[in-house]
């Protein structure tokens, strides 16, 4: 080795061995107790653990309300990822208009909640969400729109979530958003807006292409992070109501902490892995199709 690789190997060796104990060993023990019946019993004795194999996978797919988190799991991200991210780009284009003017003052109240803590936040937000005496409620009354169950009602218990995660999330996004257009060429625009194409042409033609790496990051994480939605249901709904709001991420923690089902638990996430490992794949190779990469 020369002297460069050693002292770059010298640099590197401790990230990949904090991470390997931090990251890997966790996913190798988790894959390892998803192929057994590991439980609150296994912990007094290790005589009690049983190699199970695929049991604990083929009982996930006969439980219902697996199949019921999931679908709800799919369905915050569904709606969510097109909510932040379309709100996050918005709030950046705004940005970086020139005539905005304390431009400083805005990105930081934006970004704000991204690191405020999540239960802190969720708790003010049920306030907000009160039926009886939220904000949000009394705004609609302004407007003649009678009280609604924001947190109580399965029809609007997940529109209520998207809304505080979209609101605690998008300032990420933003920021990054806000680098991005800063670094799209000044020559392609105007060179566009010499040749007569409108604001919304050079959006399309001009700034997506050129944003087009940084939006693709964004997707990827924005997936990632609403397939993994816990501390937002579990805080201000608990799950319910119905179970309207139970997550996979959720279940995951119901079968492990609650009911001391931990090779299950690991088995869920295991496929929570798989899932979120087989989507960034696609949306990488979307981007290598349309040239972002």
């Amino acid at each position: 080795m020369t002297r460069q690789e050693r002292a770059a190997w010298g640099f590197v060796g401790p990230v990949l061995l904090i991470t390997s104990l931090v990251f890997v060993l966790p996913v190798l023990l988790a894959m390892a107790l998803a192929v057994t019946d590991y439980s609150i019993y296994a912990m007094a004795a290790s005589d009690n653990v049983r190699f199970v194999g695929a049991a604990n996978f083929t009982e996930l797919l006969r439980t219902p309300l697996f199949w019921r988190a999931l679908g709800n799991t799919f369905l915050f991200a569904c709606l969510g990822v097109p909510m932040a991210i379309g709100a996050s780009l918005f709030a950046a284009l705004l940005l970086n208009d020139a005539t905005v003017r304390w431009k400083p003052f805005w990105r930081v109240a934006l970004f704000a909640p991204y690191v405020t803590s999540v239960v802190a936040t969720a708790i003010v937000w049920r306030f907000v969400l009160n039926t009886r005496f939220g904000l949000l409620n009394y705004a609609l009354s302004w407007v003649g729109v009678g009280p609604v169950d924001w947190l109580g009602d399965p029809r609007a218990s997940i529109p209520a979530i998207l809304l505080f995660v979209t609101w605690k999330i998008f300032g990420y996004n933003m920021i990054v958003f806000t680098a991005a257009l800063s670094a799209v060429p000044v020559e392609l625009m105007e060179a566009a807006r010499l040749d007569g194409a409108s604001r919304w042409e050079r959006f399309r033609h001009v700034t997506l292409p050129a944003i087009g790496p940084t939006l693709l990051l964004a997707a990827v994480m924005s997936v990632a992070g609403f397939l993994q939605l816990f501390s937002e249901p579990y805080v201000m709904t608990m799950g319910g109501p119905a179970q309207s709001t139970v997550t996979v991420l959720y279940f995951m923690f119901d079968e492990g902490f609650k009911w001391w089902n931990l090779g299950q638990a690991s088995a869920v996430a295991l496929i929570l892995f798989v899932l979120i490992l087989a989507l960034t794949t696609i949306q990488t190779r979307i981007g290598r199709r349309y040239e972002w990469l």
